[in-house]
C-alpha cells in the first residue's frame, strides 16, 4: 500500500458541519459562511462534498445553501454524531493498493488526550467505511492526518514534537514510528523534523501547519522571514534549515508569518501552510492580515498551473485551526458507485 499525495485526483472532500454542539458556537454564523464558501469553491471545480451532519441540522444546511451567493450543488449529507469538526485528524486516509483504493485509519485520542474524541474516533468505522469500495483497515497506533505529509516518491514528513508526546503512543521511539509509517502507509523514507511550532497550536506542531510538498519537488514552508523580531523567527528559521538539509534537491518556498490574536489577547496559530490541494486548485487560508497578498504570491510560484483561491479563515483560526484541518480528501475510485452518483445530483441525503 502507498499513501497518495494530496494532489492525486479527488472525487470528494469530507467536512463536518459546525453546529452549537461543537466548539464553534461563539462564532457559528461566521464559521458557517466559511464552510459554505469552501463547499461552493469545491463544487465549482467539480468536486463533491461529503458533509457529516447531525439529524437536526440538515434543514438548516439546506436552507443556508439555497440562499448562499454561489451555487452549491454537489453535497451528500451523511448523518453522524461527532465531538468536533477537525476531520483531517480523524477521517480515513487513502492508500493505493493492488486491490484498489484502500481506506485506512489510525486511532485518534484528541491530540494526546487533550480533548474528548470518543465520537470522532468512531466516525470511520460507524459512518464513513460504508461509503467506500474496500473495507476499512485499522492500525493500532495513535496518529492524525494533519501530522503526516507525503509525496509521489513515498517521502513522508512529520514532527518530533508531535510524535514524542507520550499521551499518544507512550514511549514509542522515532525509529518505531518510521517503521509503522512504512508498513501502514508504504513510506519509502521518513523525515521527522525537530523544529517549528506555532503558539496556540493544540496539535503539538502538526506538519500541515509547517511544511507541505508540491508535485514538482518543491517544499512550501511556513517561515517567519518577514518578522525577525517575532518569537517564532528562530524556530521557523531552524525548520527551513532542516528542510534544506533533509531534502537538498527540493526548491523551498518560504511563506510569510501572519500575527493574529483573539479578543483575549492569545496568539493564534495562523498558518498559510494550512491549505487544501484540490484538483488543480489550491484553497488557501487568509486572515485579513497585511501578509495575505504576499502569501498568495508565494503560493502561485509554488504551484504553477494551479488556481490559487484565497479563503477568509479568520473565523476558523479563532478555534486554533484552519482550512486543511477541517477537511479530508477522497481520491477518485475510493467511493462506491452509488455514493459517487449521489454526489453528482445536487444536495442529497444518505
Amino acid at each position: 500500500m502507498r499513501l497518495l499525495p494530496e494532489w492525486a485526483p479527488q472525487e470528494a472532500i469530507i467536512l463536518a458541519w459546525p453546529d452549537d454542539k461543537t466548539d464553534w458556537q461563539p462564532w457559528l454564523a461566521d464559521v458557517r459562511q466559511v464552510y459554505l464558501t469552501i463547499i461552493a469553491t469545491l463544487n465549482q471545480a467539480g468536486t463533491g462534498v461529503i458533509l457529516l451532519i447531525r439529524d437536526d441540522q440538515r434543514s438548516t444546511f439546506t436552507s443556508l445553501s439555497k440562499d448562499f451567493a454561489q451555487p452549491i450543488d454537489r453535497v451528500l449529507l451523511v448523518r453522524a454524531d461527532y465531538n468536533d469538526t477537525w476531520v483531517r485528524d480523524y477521517g480515513f486516509l487513502t492508500c493505493h493498493s493492488s486491490g484498489g483504493m484502500q481506506p485506512i485509519e489510525f486511532n485518534f485520542n484528541g491530540w494526546g488526550n487533550k480533548f474528548d474524541a470518543k465520537k470522532d474516533n468512531q466516525i470511520n468505522q460507524q459512518v464513513l467505511a460504508g461509503l467506500c469500495r474496500l473495507p476499512l483497515q485499522s492500525f493500532d497506533v495513535v496518529a492524525e492526518g494533519g501530522a503526516l505529509e507525503i509525496d509521489d516518491a513515498g517521502v513522508l514528513l512529520s514532527t518530533e514534537f508531535c510524535l514524542s508526546n507520550p499521551e499518544r503512543n507512550g514511549d514509542m521511539t522515532m525509529s518505531q514510528y518510521r517503521g509503522a509509517f512504512k508498513v501502514a502507509l508504504g513510506a519509502k523514507s521518513v523525515h521527522i523534523f525537530q523544529h517549528g511550532h506555532l503558539e496556540g497550536d493544540d496539535t503539538d506542531g502538526h506538519i500541515d501547519t509547517l511544511v507541505r510538498f508540491t508535485p514538482d519537488d518543491g517544499l512550501v514552508v511556513q517561515s517567519a522571514f518577514n518578522v525577525p523580531d517575532d518569537s517564532h523567527h528562530a524556530g521557523l528559521a531552524a525548520l527551513v534549515t532542516e528542510c534544506r538539509e533533509a531534502l537538498p534537491e527540493h526548491k523551498i518556498f518560504e511563506l510569510p508569518l501572519p500575527c493574529v490574536f483573539n479578543q483575549q489577547g492569545e496568539r493564534l496559530p495562523a498558518s498559510y501552510a494550512n491549505y487544501l490541494i484540490n484538483n488543480k486548485q489550491i484553497l488557501c487560508p487568509v486572515y485579513q492580515q497585511p501578509q495575505d497578498d504576499l502569501a498568495m504570491e508565494v503560493m502561485a510560484k509554488a504551484y504553477p498551473g494551479h488556481s490559487i483561491v484565497p479563503i477568509n479563515c479568520l473565523p476558523l483560526v479563532q478555534q486554533f485551526g484552519s482550512l486543511h484541518c477541517i477537511s479530508m480528501q477522497v481520491p477518485v475510485s475510493t467511493l462506491t458507485f452509488d455514493i459517487s452518483q449521489k454526489l453528482a445530483t445536487g444536495v442529497s441525503e444518505l
